[in-house]
């Protein structure tokens, strides 16, 4: 996901800022009575917040695929069928809908970056405990409603967490740091899959028997996480809080501007990317969703190995992102990576479709195609849009992106209680067509147009405009031209007598002289 920043980043060397301005209250302490985990100047004390950084998003993750880790659990002890099930993910889909266009004005000019990081961590927890609540006291309307309040948080605390990263970095140390982000994102979301089951089989087992009791108790636990990154919140507001105080340094902003007005702008190619976006992830967000029960159902599996290779795509996606983003940044040729992840993603559901292939295979493809095209896609945005549209392009991506999963979530549900698994598999793949043709129009407006989609990272390169040093001395000679012109312009009758006066020392008063820089003699001759 272009990045801007507002003030000054933390990235740059020491020598480039002062550590301690006199107006703060640490000028009574020297710089070396600050250690470098302590000095927010320093590479060490970026790499701690850093970390907090990481764990931030940690418990939204976490907790955002409790569902699938859960998925037979919730069914059963819920008494739900695959459509209701498939709700929890509809919900919290909804309100970011609206707030993927809010959430970055709400950081910016209402709450802050530090006050809205906590007050969106809140929601997670908060929405987190009332969707365990509901699953207590055997009420799936609540549950719903806990799914919608941590949606509130869950989208915008990607938005925070994002500006954190470009307040405190920048340059080529900010994509390592969003790439570390992501990963610590896939990892919350693999350890969800990989526990969540074990954790409700040994409340089950002190409890005694399964039921919602056992699962609201479960999902309880997973809150943990949500809390734990509350306490990140909270530390980084405090060091961010400190940093700019003893550095002088500015509260991070996004740098988004939403208009609405400009969509009437969007050309053709960016509805494409828009359309490339919904088909391709509501074909692998909801699968996901549903996968563990797939699994068990048509390969056999115990509930632990299909809980394991649910979770193989974001196991993948985790350590290939940082590394495939690089290869797309060096190589360029971006609609070409977007049709190799849109084929394999093909590929890998047809497998899972027809064959009895081991599913190893297709999920590892898809795990790979996955993060593939999140690497090549996201960044066409900004090829297609001006810069001051930027926030708005973005903005209305995720809106209709969430719109899809919400849309789509609810009627793969459906499909599933009236026609099975092999008609749900033919519906993804189906999208995914859909994805491929939209590419494939991409592609030709593209070169018909003469975009620079298609480049070579080389081409791409020498297209972008290099200031030419001929030119900006033109410009400085031009400028100081005009600055001489201003100075011989014909003066009135009574600025050549001020000018008289000063320069025999004669005392004039202060309004005469702070408009008119002949009067620089007058020091001189006092």
């Amino acid at each position: 996901m272009a990045e801007r920043e507002q003030g000054r980043p933390l990235l740059e060397g020491e020598d480039d800022f002062e550590p301690y301005p006199s107006s703060s209250k640490y000028d009574i302490c020297s710089e070396k009575q600050l250690s470098a985990c302590c000095d927010p100047s320093r590479l060490l004390h970026r790499i701690v917040v850093l970390i907090f950084m990481c764990f931030l998003g940690f418990g939204s993750y976490f907790c955002y695929d409790n569902p699938a880790a859960l998925q037979t659990q919730i069914v059963q002890d819920m008494d739900l069928n695959t459509s209701m099930f498939m709700q929890l993910y509809a919900w919290y889909s909804w309100p970011n809908v609206v707030l993927c266009f809010l959430g970055g004005f709400l950081l910016d000019r209402v709450f802050g970056i530090r006050l809205g990081t906590i007050i969106f961590s809140l929601f997670v927890c908060v929405g987190q405990v009332i969707f365990a609540a509901g699953a207590f006291f055997d009420a799936f309307w609540l549950m719903e409603l806990g799914r919608f309040v941590f949606g509130i948080g869950g989208e915008s605390l990607a938005v925070a967490q994002n500006t954190y990263a470009v307040s405190w970095f920048k340059g080529k140390e900010l994509n390592l740091v969003f790439g570390l982000q992501l990963s610590m994102a896939r990892l919350g979301s693999t350890v969800n899959m990989n526990i969540m089951g074990w954790i409700y089989f040994s409340i089950k087992g002190l409890v005694g028997s399964p039921g919602h009791i056992t699962l609201g108790i479960t999902l309880l636990i997973g809150c943990a996480t949500c809390i734990f990154s509350l306490i990140c919140a909270l530390l980084l507001g405090y060091l961010d809080k400190r940093a700019e105080k003893i550095l002088n340094k500015k509260q991070g902003e996004t740098g988004e501007v939403i208009k609405l007005s400009d969509v009437k702008d969007f050309s053709i190619s960016l509805w494409l990317i828009f359309i490339i976006c919904v088909c391709y992830y509501v074909a692998v967000f909801p699968f996901i969703g549903l996968g563990q029960v797939f699994f068990i159902e048509k390969f056999s599996f115990s509930p632990e190995q299909a809980r394991a290779i649910n979770s193989i795509v974001y196991i993948i996606s985790a350590p290939a992102s940082p590394v495939l983003g690089f290869m797309v940044d060096r190589i360029g040729k971006n609609i070409i990576w977007v049709v190799c992840a849109v084929v394999t993603t093909l590929a890998a559901h047809m497998m899972l479709a027809f064959t009895f292939w081991n599913p190893w295979i297709a999920m590892s493809l898809l795990g790979i195609s996955y993060s593939l095209l999140a690497c090549a896609l996201w960044p066409m945005v900004a090829f297609v849009v001006p810069e001051h549209q930027l926030g708005t392009a973005y903005g209305f991506m995720q809106s209709i992106q969430n719109l899809g999963l919400a849309l789509i979530s609810i009627a793969a549900g459906y499909i599933l209680d009236d026609r099975g698994y092999l008609f749900l598999e033919v519906f993804f793949s189906a999208c995914v067509c859909l994805a491929l043709i939209a590419v494939v129009m991409l592609y030709f407006v593209d070169l018909l147009r003469g975009g620079d989609l298609n480049l070579s990272a080389k081409k791409r390169g020498q297209l972008q405009p290099v200031p030419d040093a001929e030119t900006e001395q033109r410009e400085r000679l031009l400028q100081q031209n005009r600055e001489d012109q201003a100075r011989l312009r014909p003066m009135s009758a009574f600025r050549l007598r001020n000018r008289y006066l000063s320069r025999l020392g004669a005392q004039l008063p202060d309004h005469y002289c702070s408009h008119l820089s002949s009067l620089s003699y007058r020091s001189v001759l006092k």
